[in-house]
């Protein structure tokens, strides 16, 4: 690979030494490509079925990961669109293995765009518990809440908030955090050609003076006996070892947990130890953080380091409620229209968390906090849109369904589905009314049939060109 910065070269030659020129000739190679499948819609042996159209290999350090062949374009995929997976950097799959996110539990993924740790999660927790998805940037939240939308998650919230102000909501509040930095971008140099021009030296120690902060709101957040897990696509001391040091100097409640036993028992293979010897104080714990390199395995580079917090665990506070519709009119509305939609989609019948956000209807999962003086972008689950007279289905309450809770589907092989989401109609079977439309069994959007005609209303913005 050419242009890498000559600075870059010479640093990473004083810290690999013998290493360093297979560490170079790795940015020769092609970069290798990934997909992650979906738990809430598939289970990691579906991975089989989707081997014979992708090419798909295991990743070592991820169950749902999958290497797949760089000719193939699953992106393009009905099955894409779906949300059985979603395209992710290999190395990038560790952070959330490492985070070993429990069923119930309050988790933050605190800087998320574009969400393949997110929706990762999301996937381990399957449809329980609570996430709060966070990206500082407008533009970056917005595609996060539509991956987030697109994997059929309905226990996430998604905000843009800066972390301090983030803290100030939700102190104490979270079983486990990520906390995916924004950094430098060395480890993405053989995938984005733009991290390599953006590089220098005093743009690491801007992004190492960052993660300090983003580490310190994270910290507030996190319950005593909570895990923290921090990482960077770098290679840079000062954004991961002397990071991880900093983080520890100035907050003494937390340590680093050793994980060998539990990525032993796991099955996770191609992790490498931090390198104590490259901390400020060559601090014997920073074994226990990890690194993979791009020249000893299939993947990008990528640090990782856990962290728990000691302390007694409290009981927490009664906090107040996001704005929950109250309208007894409206409330019965949206009973009828769930009767009409989804009769059998029984986790939201019985429900009170309904909040109006603006025009669109929402469920809100139980554990979210008031939103009030928040930058929501996503409050959860979108419902319905309503419109003068009657509700309309949202895109997302489509991707969140299973077929069999819908009160009509129509079944699409991959080709009709391709024509779907080209945004052509479909020949119907004369029962009126608002259709779940699947491939192979697998929700994409709505349509409505008329005349015999089912109208397509999947979202423009997302049709296949």
């Amino acid at each position: 690979m050419t242009g890498l910065p000559e600075e870059f070269k010479n640093k990473m030659s004083g810290l690999l030494n013998e290493e360093y020129e297979e560490f170079i000739k790795s940015y020769d190679s092609a970069r290798v490509q990934g997909l992650r499948l979906n738990l809430l819609k598939l289970l990691p042996e579906d991975g089989k079925w989707l081997t014979e159209n992708f090419g798909l290999t295991p990743v070592p350090w991820a169950k749902e990961g999958f290497y797949y062949n760089g000719e193939k374009r699953p992106g393009r995929h009905p099955y894409h669109a779906a949300g059985l997976y979603y395209i992710q950097e290999p190395s990038a799959m560790a952070v959330v293995t490492l985070l070993n996110p429990q069923p119930g539990e309050k988790i933050l993924d605190l800087c998320a765009a574009p969400g393949g740790k997110t929706t990762q999660i999301a996937s381990r927790l399957r449809g329980t518990g609570f996430l709060l998805s966070n990206e500082i940037h407008p533009a970056r939240a917005k595609i996060l809440s539509q991956n987030v939308e697109r994997m059929g998650i309905g226990n996430a919230v998604v905000t843009n908030e800066d972390s301090a102000r983030l803290a100030a909501f939700f102190p104490g509040f979270f079983d486990r955090i990520a906390v995916d930095a924004p950094c430098s971008g060395e480890g993405m140099f053989r995938k984005d050609e733009e991290a390599c021009e953006e590089w220098s030296p005093e743009n690491v120690n801007i992004c190492a003076a960052r993660q300090q902060e983003i580490l310190h709101n994270a910290a507030l957040m996190l319950k005593a006996g909570g895990t923290l897990v921090y990482s960077t696509c770098t290679f840079s001391p000062e954004e991961d070892e002397q990071a991880a040091e900093l983080f520890l100097d100035s907050h003494p409640d937390f340590a680093i947990e050793d994980c060998s036993t539990f990525l032993e028992e796991s099955g996770v293979y191609g992790l490498s130890c931090g390198r104590p010897e490259w901390g400020l104080n060559q601090r014997e714990d920073l074994k226990n953080t990890f690194r993979i390199w791009p020249h000893r395995t299939r993947g990008e580079g990528h640090y990782l380091a856990v962290f728990k917090k000691r302390g007694e665990v409290r009981k927490e506070e009664q906090q107040k409620e996001p704005p929950y519709i109250k309208d007894k009119k409206l409330l019965k509305e949206i009973e009828d229209f769930l009767g009409e939609v989804c009769p059998n989609a029984g986790k939201l019948k019985n429900r009170n968390e309904w909040i109006l956000f603006g025009d669109q209807i929402y469920h809100v999962p139980a554990e979210m906090r008031d939103i009030k003086g928040m930058k929501v972008v996503r409050p959860g689950l979108h419902v319905a849109a309503v419109k003068k007279n009657r509700l309309e289905p949202a895109h997302g309450l489509a991707l969140w369904l299973k077929k069999e809770e819908a009160a009509r589907i129509h079944d699409m092989d991959e080709e009709a589905a391709v024509r779907y989401l080209r945004g052509e109609t479909a020949a119907g079977d004369g029962e009126k009314g608002w259709t779940l439309m699947c491939v192979n069994g697998f929700p994409l959007g709505w349509a409505k049939e008329a005349g015999g005609i089912l109208k397509n209303h999947y979202p423009k913005g997302l049709r296949f060109l």
